[in-house]
């Protein structure tokens, strides 16, 4: 299914969002339907809507076909959420801190020998991780949290098949990693537009001075050629910025939207949480000019019709 449709499936959901726009709550409730069910296991993008962080992911792992058909005994693997700002998870600034820690405790019991956690952040490192919930959280759960602020922790790769981005440091966790999970916020983007999968890979990189002087939505692009690609991408919209993104300056932008968006192709699982998105504030997709050049990179398809997608409702 196109955006388009997609938008309209979506707006059947049944799940309720919760819009706060100067001190006024506003409720949006929609109706869910499933999908007709493919071949079991054998979903391409799975989206889950009005329940909890924890209970969402869950569900929606269980349809992708469980955390061990990604994450194999032995396996030494990275959980990348979104830790760039030093905010409160009420705020939605940074990815929901039970989803990361819920995903840590799946590998582990799928086997993994270590799970690193790891953002190169924008605000102060250490209070991005603290105020976040997301160093503790991680580590209750059985993580090692990494800093990300020094050169030191980055190696230079090749990016042969990026068009702007030609090369790029990257940290080295991703780097010795067997696997890593992309697990970004939804949220609006001044610059990028929208901050979903693909923006989420700037927090692997060292110099994101390049990317703003060098055609920003080319170079997200570019940065998702990287050959370790993310084994999933775990979209977070519990909660979403809808204004003033990527940090958000207060509640006032923030939607309680209950939504979670699972898929290991890049391009569709940004294509369906931007659609998502259009049901709280207007974005053409044309407009978040780094998809469609990912696709143009064959990373993936924005013609979520090609693909087999399981809707649920909680």
């Amino acid at each position: 299914m196109d955006r388009r449709n997609f938008l309209k499936a979506l707006a059947l959901t049944g799940a309720t969002l919760t819009i706060k726009q100067s001190g006024a709550v506003t409720l949006m409730t929609q109706h869910f339907n499933a999908a007709s069910a493919p071949a079991a296991n054998a979903y391409d993008l799975v989206a889950v809507m009005g329940g909890e962080p924890v209970a969402m992911f869950r569900k929606g792992i269980a349809e992708m076909g469980g955390m061990a058909k990604f994450v194999k005994k032995g396996y030494k693997v990275v959980v990348k959420p979104n830790i760039g700002w030093d905010k409160k998870p009420e705020l939605a600034g940074d990815t929901n801190p039970d989803l990361v820690a819920e995903i840590i405790r799946q590998c582990i019991k799928a086997g993994a020998k270590e799970v690193i956690v790891f953002d190169h952040t924008c605000d102060d490192w250490r209070k991005c991780y603290a105020n976040s919930g997301i160093e503790a959280a991680a580590k209750a759960a059985g993580a090692k949290v990494l800093p990300a602020h020094e050169e030191s922790y980055y190696r230079t790769v090749s990016l042969p098949k990026g068009k702007n981005l030609k090369s790029a440091k990257i940290h080295e966790a991703i780097l010795d990693s067997d696997v890593w999970i992309n697990v970004p916020v939804l949220k609006n983007h001044g610059g990028a537009k929208m901050s979903i999968s693909m923006k989420n890979h700037m927090g692997i990189v060292w110099d994101r001075g390049f990317f703003h002087s060098h055609d920003l939505q080319q170079c997200i692009a570019d940065i998702c050629t990287l050959e370790k690609a993310a084994v999933l991408n775990v979209v977070d919209a519990y909660r979403l910025i809808k204004t003033n993104g990527p940090r958000g300056k207060s509640e006032a932008d923030v939607v309680l939207s209950k939504g979670l968006f699972i898929s290991q192709d890049i391009v569709a699982v940004d294509t369906a949480a931007t659609s998502f998105f259009n049901q709280v504030r207007d974005m053409p997709l044309e407009s978040v000019g780094h998809i469609a050049k990912a696709q143009a990179h064959n990373l993936g398809t924005m013609d979520i019709d090609k693909l087999n997608v399981k809707k649920i409702k909680m």
